[in-house]
């Protein structure tokens, strides 16, 4: 027991800090390419496998809360480690090393860097497509492990895989879930004892109000104050503010939220729109940043890196806000016993939703040959055997498709 709580000291220290929290996030938006369900397996890896940061229970229950909310779930994941570890400052920071690579892509790519797309081989894109289904994989595997060990929570787990895929949107996953929580309040008797693991949040319940209103009020003000006083600056600060808060899904969701927005309004013309829509998806990071891409596209002023950096910080701005205004009262919902009853059949529910993700989009996209099959074996044999680091192996799958392409 001394020895693993010097583990958690020892821990706490070394990446523990604003800083620190940054370098660690930096290096997931440097590689965790995939989109939002491959980033929540990477960051299952990063922070329950490696660095303990929470465990297997903790982190379903955090993915349940940011599943609820609306906005992009892996950031707001990101956001509340952030937050837990060290306060705002890691909350900012967690966002902003998980962000920033790709948002800085994207702008240089709207300014002008024609060879952006071109330079990549063909075929490295199809390769971290591949990549993401052994990450996936690994995620759904791990996760079921700890959180499915009984028939009646498989059971549950493949109910909610069955029902995603037939009713593919979002509000199928959302009543999905919903479902599993009903079931699991009538199914689970949790112990009052049975073991718990709070997520420390260093924020009280006047803040968390706080933060909710602040979100409501620019919710409902900001519309009015675009209209009462015409200006393009907070037209877009409107206009990708709504799009953070009213979207639930992630980032392929708000894609024909932000093409109405700024294709009909003239802002950006539809043939950049999509390019940059393509170029998002060969970045690593949240797709959300596909919001700098657009500022920085602008037909008129501001555009470029002011318009960029109003994008990017209008389209996230909710997800602060939400994430800082719920986590004060989810550790006493976590505490409760019909709540974790609850729990239980959501956390199920969120295995399944990963395991249908496993199939549609992330598998439909990427395996097409035999080549791509062999591909994503070899990757999920290194995660998961080899135990080799996962920048390493998205960048040898990126390579492998590249070969791929030449030769096949």
């Amino acid at each position: 027991m001394n020895d693993q709580n010097e583990t958690v000291i020892d821990t706490l220290r070394t990446d523990g800090s604003p800083w620190a929290v940054f370098l660690i996030f930096l290096r997931l938006g440097l590689t965790s390419f995939g989109g939002p369900i491959a980033h929540l397996g990477y960051f299952r890896d990063e922070f329950v496998t490696r660095r303990r940061w929470l465990n297997e229970q903790s982190y379903a229950d955090l993915i349940a809360l940011c599943q609820f909310l609306p906005g992009p779930a892996s950031s707001q994941v990101g956001i509340a480690l952030g937050l837990s570890r060290s306060g705002y400052a890691g909350a900012l920071a967690a966002w902003a090393g998980f962000t920033l690579p790709s948002a800085i892509a994207l702008i240089l790519f709207a300014l002008g860097i024609a060879g952006y797309g071109d330079a990549m081989p063909s075929g490295v894109l199809h390769g971290l497509k591949v990549v993401a289904v052994a990450v996936v994989a690994q995620a759904v595997w791990g996760m079921a492990r700890n959180l499915c060990p009984d028939a009646p929570r498989i059971t549950i787990m493949a109910a909610t895989s069955c029902f995603a895929l037939l009713a593919p949107s979002v509000w199928g996953q959302v009543g999905g879930i919903a479902l599993a929580a009903i079931i699991g309040l009538w199914l689970f008797k949790p112990r009052q004892g049975s073991a718990h693991d709070p997520l420390p949040i260093p924020l009280r319940r006047r803040a968390g109000l706080l933060w909710l209103t602040l979100f409501f009020t620019l919710l409902m003000g900001l519309p009015l104050l675009a209209s009462m006083l015409p200006n393009q600056p907070l037209a877009m600060a409107d206009a990708f503010y709504r799009a953070g808060s009213l979207v639930f899904g992630g980032g392929h969701v708000v894609l024909p939220l932000l093409q109405a927005e700024v294709v009909q309004a003239g802002w950006v013309g539809n043939d950049a729109f999509l390019a940059g829509y393509g170029a998002a998806q060969a970045v690593p990071g949240p797709l959300f940043t596909f919001a700098a891409f657009l500022g920085a596209s602008m037909n008129q002023a501001p555009a470029g890196w002011v318009g960029g950096l109003i994008c990017l910080l209008a389209i996230f701005a909710p997800s602060f806000l939400l994430v800082m205004g719920a986590l004060p009262f989810w550790e006493t919902l976590r505490l409760n016993i019909r709540m974790r009853a609850a729990l239980s059949g959501i956390n199920a529910a969120v295995v399944g939703l990963l395991l249908a993700a496993l199939y549609q989009p992330v598998w439909t996209s990427a395996i097409h040959a035999p080549q791509d099959f062999g591909l994503a074996l070899v990757a999920l044999i290194a995660l998961m055997f080899w135990k080799l680091p996962p920048w390493l192996v998205v960048l040898g799958s990126g390579v492998v498709g590249a070969v791929f392409s030449t030769i096949l």
